[in-house]
């Protein structure tokens, strides 16, 4: 079993959103999943958008797939965008194919990723949003123990405290 490791950012706006996003796209290889979970409006497409755009996808590509459940999108990076906040639960989306998708050759995101836990690979990043009453979000990152994680702390030490 790796190491987990944690990092926790305080994000003041949409921009700061995107630039942790970018960080950690940055260090992101085929075969990650990257988990997201946090209430409705904290952010979790905004960060997808952030990873997609340091993947080499558009960002202006990258929407709320809500009503397709899975996007994927070529790239130097293939990225799958799933969120299955329509769905009832891992049974259903076990149903679709989500252990398929969940595994494939590119980075997955996976936005209400909380309601198919049993479905995500143990060493899966898990992204955790919540909304300060401030407006600010508190961005917590779980990850192994991965060769690019020491990276991604550095790229994004001034949105950790005291960064």
């Amino acid at each position: 079993m790796c190491d987990k490791r944690h990092l926790s950012f305080s994000s003041e706006s949409p921009d700061d959103t995107l630039a942790i996003a970018r960080a950690l796209g940055a260090t992101l290889r085929p075969g990650d999943v990257v988990a997201l979970t946090g209430d409705l409006g904290a952010g979790k497409t905004l960060f997808c958008k952030g990873v997609g755009e340091a993947l080499g996808i558009p960002p202006d590509r990258i929407l709320s797939p809500t009503f397709t459940i899975v996007t994927e999108h070529a790239g130097p990076v293939p990225l799958t965008h799933i969120d299955v906040y329509r769905l009832s639960g891992a049974r259903e989306a076990d149903e679709i194919g989500m252990r398929e998708l969940l595994s494939g050759a590119g980075v997955c995101l996976v936005e209400w990723a909380e309601k198919i836990g049993e479905l995500l690979p143990t060493d899966c990043i898990r992204v955790t949003f919540t909304i300060s009453g401030d407006g600010r979000r508190e961005i917590a990152v779980d990850a192994p123990d991965l060769p690019g994680f020491d990276d991604f702390r550095a790229r994004s030490q001034r949105f950790q405290p005291g960064g």
